[in-house]
């Protein structure tokens, strides 16, 4: 005995096909138009080197108004266009294009100082001294260092790079050393909508 066959309404048919096909055409359409533009990969198909690294700052060389530029290859078998506006197909070892990476404002205040002169000669205000605070420094000489509990509030919040040096640069880190960056909530931080019970 054969199964019944299943009637289905033309128009529901009809439909379907079209919706099928719309979402199939924008899919296509934004596949393509996403990766016309090599700076437009999304995370894999391209590997950016690493900046070269200047010895006395510890930053990118090419460090410009807190931003940097390094090189980026496109994965193998990659097909997209570059800034001339021709279409290549890389093999991975060619340079695509350049992508900006943020870096840091110093001006000489070495951390590992900073942190040896709290630890060893904070108690007589080096550490201030070294930052750019004499005032503070010369306050820590008198007191000795406000009777060792201060000396160990300055350890601390130098330790943990609170405390930096006084014209608002920042500390001569190793590139991949200990860098902390504070998070903070400013206007465009985004909150999520509290639920009322």
């Amino acid at each position: 005995m054969a199964p019944p066959c299943v009637r289905v309404p033309e128009q529901s048919l009809f439909l379907f096909t079209i919706i099928t096909l719309s979402l199939c055409w924008n899919l296509q359409g934004s596949r393509i138009s996403d990766l016309d533009s090599c700076e437009n990969l999304h995370l894999g198909q391209y590997l950016c080197l690493d900046p070269e690294i200047n010895d006395a700052t510890q930053e990118p060389e090419a460090c410009k108004d807190l931003v940097a530029w390094v090189q980026c290859k496109p994965a193998p078998n990659v097909t997209c266009q570059l800034a001339n506006g021709t279409r290549f197909k890389f093999s991975g070892e060619e340079v695509g294009f350049n992508r900006s990476i943020p870096c840091r404002n110093v001006r000489g205040y070495s951390y590992k100082v900073a942190v040896a002169l709290s630890l060893f000669l904070g108690w007589l205000g080096a550490d201030r001294f070294y930052l750019g605070y004499p005032a503070l420094g010369l306050l820590k000489f008198c007191t000795v260092g406000f009777c060792g509990i201060g000396s160990l509030v300055d350890f601390m919040l130098i330790a943990m790079q609170i405390v930096g040096p006084s014209d608002g640069s920042d500390y001569i880190v190793d590139y991949y050393g200990a860098r902390l960056v504070h998070l903070s909530i400013t206007n465009e931080t985004y909150r999520r909508t509290q639920l009322s019970l």
